[in-house]
């Protein structure tokens, strides 16, 4: 069978011609079955789920248990050389990291294949059935519910433990699933009363964490990342205190530490720079550069904590085990006695390098020398009342930056928006793990709020804009008190230590690029629809609000889609407020690329035309369902209509706005 990333979703269709097509509903192929030169005639699924395409003779020309993909059926066999591939995650169903194969010498094992190349890996299971003389020649899975192995004299290797029930009343499934194990599963019910969720009946390994081990190979889990068993003995994947994933859309690539550990030379005290988490049970059998023996706890976190190459020190036993990134086969196993000491960066950690330190030291050296003799110059009295001066100014400074501070948490918690925790979030989320796409400033995940059971899209914004209180600030402001049919509805923010993530209600049908530059081109109602609520919402931002906001950056992107196809403007990042009474300002450029107005090129005032501009580019790309600016395979960057091309037709395009604002 072939795998696709994309995945199937509402709407989908499945068609016989010279074979099986699954096409979405724009008409894109997601899957084909096998290139077939007879004719096919008639396709139909089995009692066993066996799918068949036959002739009109009733003959067989290609059927689904010949190509099969992660899941095993009964009366389902494998030949030598046969395989089958785990997906690559719970919702991915291209080709996976792990495989389960019947080797030509009859062995049946399982192995991690190192993406994107077709390297595998040592084997983290193997059945033992490779015998020179008797080895075996078929793995079977039969029709009572058993896998068994079929060696070479016909004798049988049963593989799957435990009572199995009737298999004419429960059906049966043995799945390679995107974590590496491979499991029977049964439905909790008989057939006919719902089969809604699965069993699991027997897997193997017994313990993936612990048997994937393998040293060129990041493990189960990924790089830097610790695995664990659950209570269905599936392993659970988490990134360590001081760790976050390298890639939301894809776990299994690994975690990356949130700070940049070096080697240059620094003046600061390693104790005030770090820290350790302890981890019990912890370990990453790899990774290690070096073993100090006999050593205790606290010798080994000194000695990690000024090691400039050391991240992880691992005490077992009298042995202090120091390791460099990246980590790999992370586990937890209490049966060793590890315990593991992970350095992380204390927060609002400085580093003070000799270089920069320098000036100061001088500074400071004839600081001290005029502060001493003034000091000497007056009497204790007046000591007194200088420092007394000094803690007056102080508190004054203290109390105007908590006012400051305590002004602008009322300023966000005015307009009635949920203040979320942190915690709520990654729960919300799962972990932040499915990515609907990445905007200004950050990425957008979808997740579910658990107290109200709403689906929402939860935008974790970037370290460089995460810094930037002023930014997070004015975006809240700028949405929070707006509320439009054609504008994307601000739920609340999270701003709870580093963290700072903006929730907003969840658009079904994505971005205005996904639907409009698709293979199937939307109607002419539909686009006329879709650029009235445009400038619907632009008109609003311009002329309907308290404070005029320029949005900065109207692009498809940037417009996404309910379940009724209403565009709604979001992403207000990069939007500017202008204050009563100005209808201009300067400030630096803003925006996308093919979408900015003249204006910012030439130092002239910003108005709301800039928008009109973006529009005027937007409302070319409706019209032409393709981008004004491209990217191409192997060439260069290309703009299909240019600024001199908008300046032609520029007074049009302004006419028109105008035409439509009337309209509204």
């Amino acid at each position: 069978m072939v795998r696709r990333q994309k995945q199937p979703c509402s709407g989908s269709k499945v068609t016989l011609n010279a074979g099986l097509l699954l096409s979405d509903p724009q008409g894109e192929q997601l899957w084909n079955s096998d290139p077939i030169v007879s004719q096919v005639d008639f396709a139909f699924m089995n009692d066993t789920g066996n799918i068949q395409l036959q002739n009109k003779n009733s003959e067989n020309i290609w059927e689904s248990f010949n190509h099969p993909t992660d899941t095993l059926l009964p009366t389902q066999t494998m030949e030598k050389g046969d395989s089958i591939s785990s997906r690559l995650s719970g919702t991915n169903f291209s080709q996976g990291r792990f495989q389960l194969r019947l080797q030509p010498n009859g062995n049946l094992v399982l192995t991690s294949v190192n993406l994107p190349t077709e390297y595998t890996n040592e084997n983290y299971y193997a059945s033992a059935t490779d015998n020179l003389t008797n080895p075996g020649k078929q793995l079977v899975f039969n029709e009572s519910g058993n896998i068994v192995i079929l060696r070479q004299n016909n004798q049988i290797v049963t593989l799957t433990e435990g009572k199995l029930v009737s298999s004419a009343d429960y059906y049966y499934r043995a799945t390679l699933n995107f974590d590496g194990v491979f499991t029977e599963y049964h439905p909790k019910t008989s057939k006919g009363n719902g089969n809604k969720s699965w069993t699991a009946l027997w897997s193997i390994p017994d313990d993936i964490c612990i048997n994937s081990f393998v040293y060129k190979s990041s493990g189960a889990c990924g790089f830097n990342r610790i695995c664990r068993l659950n209570s269905e003995r599936r392993p659970v994947c988490e990134c360590p205190r001081g760790f976050t994933l390298l890639d939301s859309s894809d776990e299994y690539r690994g975690c990356k530490p949130d700070f940049i550990q070096d080697c240059q030379p620094t003046e600061t005290p390693a104790e005030k720079l770090y820290m350790f988490q302890e981890m019990t049970g912890v370990d990453w059998p790899t990774s290690d550069y070096e073993a100090l023996q006999p050593y205790d706890e606290d010798e080994c976190k000194d000695s990690c904590l000024n090691d400039c190459m050391c991240a992880v020190a691992i005490m077992r036993n009298d042995t202090c085990w120091k390791k460099k990134l990246p980590l790999s086969n992370g586990k937890v196993d209490n049966s060793v006695g590890a315990k593991a000491f992970i350095k992380i960066r204390k927060p609002n950690a400085e580093t003070k390098t000799p270089e920069s330190s320098s000036s100061s030291s001088s500074k400071n050296q004839d600081a001290l020398v005029i502060g001493g003799s003034v000091l000497l110059g007056f009497s204790v009295f007046i000591n007194f009342l200088l420092f007394g001066a000094m803690g007056m100014g102080f508190l004054f400074i203290y109390r105007k930056k908590s006012m400051k501070s305590s002004q602008q948490d009322k300023d966000v918690s005015r307009f009635n928006l949920r203040c979320f925790a942190f915690k709520e979030l990654i729960d919300a989320t799962g972990g932040f793990t499915e990515e609907l796409g990445r905007g200004s400033f950050g990425i957008v995940y979808k997740g579910v709020l658990k107290d109200t059971g709403e689906v929402v899209a939860v935008k974790k914004l970037d370290r460089t804009f995460r810094d930037s209180e002023k930014e997070f600030k004015a975006e809240v402001n700028v949405i929070g008190h707006i509320h439009h049919k054609n504008l994307v509805r601000l739920v609340g923010y999270c701003d709870e230590g580093l963290q700072r993530l903006l929730v907003y209600e969840f658009m079904s049908n994505g971005t205005l690029a996904g639907f409009l530059f698709g293979d199937m081109k939307p109607s002419w109602n539909q686009r006329t629809q879709i650029a009235f609520g445009i400038a619907r919402g632009v008109l609003y931002l311009h002329e309907e609000c308290s404070t005029q906001i320029i949005h900065c950056d109207i692009k498809p992107q940037n417009i996404l889609l309910d379940e009724f196809y209403n565009a709604r403007i979001s992403d207000f990042g990069l939007a500017k407020l202008l204050m009563m009474e100005q209808s201009q300002t300067n400030t630096a450029i803003r925006g996308t690329k093919g979408y900015v107005a003249p204006e910012w090129f030439r130092n002239m005032p910003i108005t709301v035309k800039v928008d009109v501009y973006s529009f005027g580019e937007l409302l070319l790309e409706i019209i032409c369902c393709r981008r004004s600016v491209d990217v191409e395979m192997g060439a260069e960057e290309k703009q299909f209509w240019h600024i001199g091309h908008m300046t032609a037709i520029g007074k049009a395009l302004w006419m028109l706005w105008l035409k439509m604002t009337r309209r509204l």
